[in-house]
């Protein structure tokens, strides 16, 4: 089990200070917490010690006989070793703890302690700080090597397939059709394929086919003549012309007339057009890039789509899958867009925060990654802090979840994740339910039959919307 602000494994603690009962004191003040502690008398092995065990936190005295604690916070810093350094003294001045901050201390610790809850309260947030710089460290190196994909970042076997694929067909002219529900990033495939193809050089032209009206997308794909139609003052070339050498990505292809589908028929495979007006053939070489999130198959056996196109189409499919079926790649794209948009709000959130990212990865996103992206657009404009926040999402991400499961439906009818996700969030209920009834309401004493942490305990009440008061011995018997 993990508490409010440690992970497994537990948060290793490192205290060092000269006076034995101030070893003795921090075991007691971090017990119950999870930590794992170490102490240390002698501060000329601290520099041996913290390399070989690598303590989340290292807690040291300011004065001690062999070494000032600042030095060795100094060497610390400058050797990059991994820890992060709360300072004690029990001489405080605004200087030292001016100077401690400065060198490099997450926080600083008068002796003696008036609020224990709060010196641990302190460790605890320095461990998680920690793990949170090392765990956005490790992502960054993941982000780097995803540059060449043009935005598309995911480490799950799905992403990794769908990068392999991409990989595969970028030197090849065929046509490639992408599929996904909206907000999946299917024009970032078609720009990943474009930058990595030979024809990188030339255009690369997007047009939603959804958004124009049936007469504008032919002008607009084709192009027309001076006259052609009401308006058409001048010719004007069509978007294949202007991708000519290129590629054009013609999104939510699904929804494109019949009209136009056999005009797109003939370029497919003449590679030739007619401008809107003209009967001139003029020759194009475009790779063409589709996308749509409708079911073509469905739409074709309808009489929706001609069969024709749909199978010129359907040379090579690349599908998306939906963010609620990757949940593993969300730390990753939430840290994409935190870096993305602190560049362009001038903001330098480090990171964040297990609280809101265990929100973040609990969530249903419906909307995909574009939703994703503008939850963490938002909490960066709103984020106060040195990392997104739980307050900093929107209140609606914030209800009890895991959603329950609908009534009647076998766990086994639905994806691996979204089955365990709902049987576990049942069990939780259920056995949370169970033990705040037998214990009248008493948070203490179910925390401690169930053999948690009280404040874990409670952060699972919370999750679930439980009050304790709901289960006194007054409100049971007023149960029907």
């Amino acid at each position: 089990m993990t508490n409010e602000f440690t992970q497994d494994p537990l948060m290793k603690v490192l205290v060092v200070d000269d006076e034995p009962y101030m070893l003795q004191a921090w075991k007691k003040i971090l017990e119950g917490h999870e930590c794992e502690i170490r102490t240390l008398s002698d501060a000329g092995d601290v520099l041996s010690v913290v390399e070989r065990w690598r303590p989340d936190v290292t807690v040291m005295d300011i004065r001690m006989p062999q070494v000032s604690g600042i030095d060795l916070l100094r060497q610390i810093k400058s050797q990059d070793l991994p820890t992060e350094v709360v300072m004690m003294t029990a001489y405080a001045t605004v200087e030292t703890a001016v100077e401690a901050v400065k060198s490099g201390a997450y926080d600083y610790l008068t002796k003696p302690f008036s609020n224990i809850e709060a010196a641990a309260l302190t460790v605890l947030k320095a461990g998680r700080h920690k793990r949170l710089v090392q765990r956005n460290r490790e992502l960054e190196s993941m982000l780097d090597v995803r540059d060449s994909f043009e935005g598309l970042v995911g480490s799950s076997p799905q992403m990794e397939r769908v990068f392999e694929l991409i990989d595969g067909v970028a030197y090849s002219s065929s046509t490639i059709l992408v599929q996904g529900e909206s907000g999946t990033g299917k024009e970032l495939v078609a720009r990943a394929i474009h930058h990595r193809s030979p024809r990188r050089a030339r255009p690369f032209v997007a047009v939603n086919c959804a958004a124009l009206t049936d007469t504008l997308l032919e002008s607009e794909l084709f192009g027309h003549e001076k006259g052609s139609f009401t308006g058409a003052t001048r010719a004007k070339r069509g978007l294949f012309e202007v991708a000519d050498g290129g590629s054009i990505f013609l999104d939510e292809i699904g929804q494109v007339p019949q009209p136009t589908q056999v005009k797109l028929l003939r370029v497919l495979q003449e590679g030739e057009l007619k401008r809107v007006g003209s009967s001139e053939i003029r020759s194009v070489d475009v790779r063409v890039i589709t996308a749509t999130h409708v079911d073509l198959v469905k739409a074709t056996q309808a009489g929706e789509f001609r069969e024709d196109l749909f199978y010129r189409l359907n040379v090579i499919t690349i599908t998306l899958p939906p963010l609620r079926e990757r949940t593993e790649d969300i730390p990753l794209l939430a840290l994409h867009f935190l870096r993305k948009h602190n560049a362009r709000t001038g903001k330098n959130l480090e990171g964040i925060s297990p609280e809101a990212m265990e929100i973040l990865e609990r969530y249903s996103w419906q909307g995909n990654v574009r939703e994703l992206e503008n939850v963490i657009e938002r909490a960066v404009v709103l984020g106060r802090g040195r990392e997104v926040e739980a307050r900093d999402l929107p209140e609606s991400m914030r209800g009890p979840l895991p959603p329950r499961r609908e009534t009647g439906t076998p766990l086994a009818e639905l994806p691996y994740r979204k089955a365990k996700e709902i049987a576990l969030g049942e069990f939780d209920r259920r056995y949370m339910t169970e033990i705040l009834s037998q214990t009248s309401g008493n948070v203490s004493q179910a925390s401690r039959r169930a053999g948690m942490d009280r404040s874990n305990f409670r952060r699972v009440m919370k999750r679930y919307n439980m009050d304790p008061a709901d289960f006194s011995a007054s409100n049971q018997l007023k149960a029907p």
